[in-house]
């Protein structure tokens, strides 16, 4: 915890706002845009297929870029891939826009665009999430992780809710809220400096076969046991604890809450994540940083059982505000360890196996959780998750002692 012997250090004045506001307004209008086209596309279909379709045509390209996309972050101009990704993804929104007033109904031109605004958020992810490190001094990087994802997650809250204010007024309306956006995104990054003269190093990344170096973020990442402990752990505990998945038929068959209680439900883990990077924004870690992380994964299990169990709102919400709570604790650490562990001309590859990680784990464990739930039922297959990623914790804690001993991250240092 901070003290009077250990201040907080301060964060630049100028360009981190910049980024924060960047990061805030591009998740947001990625938010809006997925309520927006997800209402029209059903709008116009009425099939409950195509709304899968929407998610594959983003899911896809993401997969398969992101990988080189890492490479690309370590190669060329971060703040020139954001720039560029946000002018397209403004494209993307204008597209929508246009196909909406033309009053378009064949869903095709649709699903062309969400693989286009997937290929920008693959090429924007590594880039992104490697970019911060050069806004801020290292001593000032802890904050920085979790107000940043403290940004995303206010814009998680606040996406949706927008997108579906926009969209009762008309899909062109969502639209062009997207497009603004992803413009101020751009915008704002104009005015970025990085605190080095170059916004990505290049080093690594041009030397070596094609393989070789598109492959060198998961080999840095095996070879490196506090970040490769930290991003399994991750991984495995949101495939196991997917109780999210399970919300809507929480909300409609056991506590009986409605479309109102369901919005509830999904804003309280956000809620929970917020405020949480907030305090640590305040207070950073200063001690036992691993063995919290470790803590806080299985006080995630511990509420995914209690929510798995209870059949009252008030305590399902309480429940799920602890899981967004201790998840934060568990990004925050994670975060910190990637990006002080890592050195500069390898951060995109390794942001993008991160991303990579992610992506798999919130993909897959909706996946495994109505797999679970179908055969052993709604209630059981969310407690037996829970379960699960309390053994989780345990097994990882034992298989990887270095990330357990982890105590002042600004202490982490990179291993070559």
């Amino acid at each position: 915890m901070t003290s009077a012997q250990t201040p907080v250090p301060p964060l630049p004045r100028h360009n981190f706002p910049l980024f924060l506001g960047a990061r805030f307004f591009g998740v947001l209008g990625t938010m809006i845009l997925s309520v927006a086209v997800g209402w029209h596309v059903y709008e116009i279909t009425r099939d409950p297929l195509a709304l899968g379709y929407v998610g594959l045509a983003q899911f896809l390209p993401m997969v398969l870029l992101t990988l080189p996309a890492g490479q690309v972050a370590d190669m060329v101009n971060r703040r020139f891939i954001i720039l560029a990704t946000s002018a397209l993804q403004a494209a993307v929104a204008g597209g929508f826009l246009f196909l909406t007033l033309e009053g378009i109904q064949d869903v095709g031109p649709y699903y062309a665009l969400l693989t286009v605004f997937g290929v920008s958020r693959a090429f924007a992810g590594p880039a992104g999430q490697s970019f911060l490190p050069l806004l801020v001094p290292r001593d000032s990087l802890s904050r920085a992780v979790a107000l940043n994802t403290s940004a995303f997650q206010t814009a998680v809250i606040v996406g949706p809710a927008a997108g579906g204010a926009l969209v009762a007024f008309g899909a062109a309306f969502a639209y062009t809220a997207c497009m603004a956006g992803f413009a101020v995104t751009g915008f704002a990054m104009m005015f970025i400096r990085t605190l080095t003269q170059q916004a990505a190093p290049v080093t690594s990344a041009s030397t070596g076969s094609a393989l070789s170096r598109l492959t060198a973020g998961i080999r840095y990442v095996r070879n490196q046991p506090v970040v490769l402990g930290a991003i399994s752990l991750d991984l495995f505990a949101v495939l196991l604890g997917g109780a999210v998945a399970m919300m809507p038929a929480y909300a409609q068959d056991i506590l009986h809450a409605g479309p109102t209680g369901l919005g509830l439900l999904r804003s309280a883990p956000a809620v929970g994540a917020v405020l949480t990077g907030l305090w640590l924004a305040k207070r950073p870690l200063r001690r036992n940083a691993g063995a919290i992380m470790f803590l806080s994964v299985a006080g995630f299990g511990v509420g995914t059982i209690v929510f798995g169990l209870s059949e009252n709102l008030i305590l399902s919400m309480v429940a799920l505000f602890v899981m967004g709570a201790t998840d934060m604790v568990s990004m925050y650490v994670r975060g910190t360890l990637i990006q002080l562990a890592t050195p500069d001309e390898m951060r995109g590859r390794v942001s993008a196996v991160n991303l990579l990680f992610i992506g798999a784990s919130n993909e897959l464990g909706e996946f495994e959780s109505g797999v679970m739930a179908a055969f052993f039922g709604l209630v059981p297959s969310v407690v037996i998750g829970g379960i699960g990623t309390i053994a989780v914790v345990g097994l990882w804690a034992w298989m990887f002692p270095d990330l357990r001993k982890v105590d002042d991250l600004n202490a982490v240092t990179v291993k070559h």
